[in-house]
């Protein structure tokens, strides 16, 4: 039997919960963001000290298409780790946000690694 959509936001938020509760982002070491909608992802690299978001990406801005999702959200990670560059971050916390490490959450990872940004 399938779960619910209710139920499985629900799951979702209690995990996003469990890994938030161990994660720190720093000014040194921001903590890199993820959501993901049916259509789009976004990413942010977020400081939690100071609560503020130092660099963010989605696949909403212009210049970043792909042949499929997957390859619009390795672009983001792409354009997410340019734009910490710019702000010299080097290294950032990953956050999954309570997603599978699957798919464009991994995808998303994968092209922050290949851009410079070590997680």
């Amino acid at each position: 039997m399938a779960k619910g959509n209710k139920e499985t936001a629900a799951r979702r938020q209690r995990i996003h919960a469990s890994i938030r509760s161990t994660i720190m982002g720093t000014p040194r070491r921001p903590r890199l963001s993820v959501y993901r909608s049916n259509k789009y992802i976004y990413a942010q690299l977020i400081d939690d000290f100071d609560g503020h978001t130092l660099a963010s990406a989605s696949s909403l801005e212009e210049g970043v298409d792909g042949e499929d999702p997957t390859d619009e959200s390795r672009r983001v990670g792409e354009l997410l780790a340019e734009r910490a560059q710019e702000k010299g971050i080097a290294k950032a916390v990953f956050d999954r946000s309570g997603y599978k490490y699957h798919g464009r959450v991994k995808a998303l990872a994968e092209g922050a690694r290949e851009g410079g940004l070590h997680l």
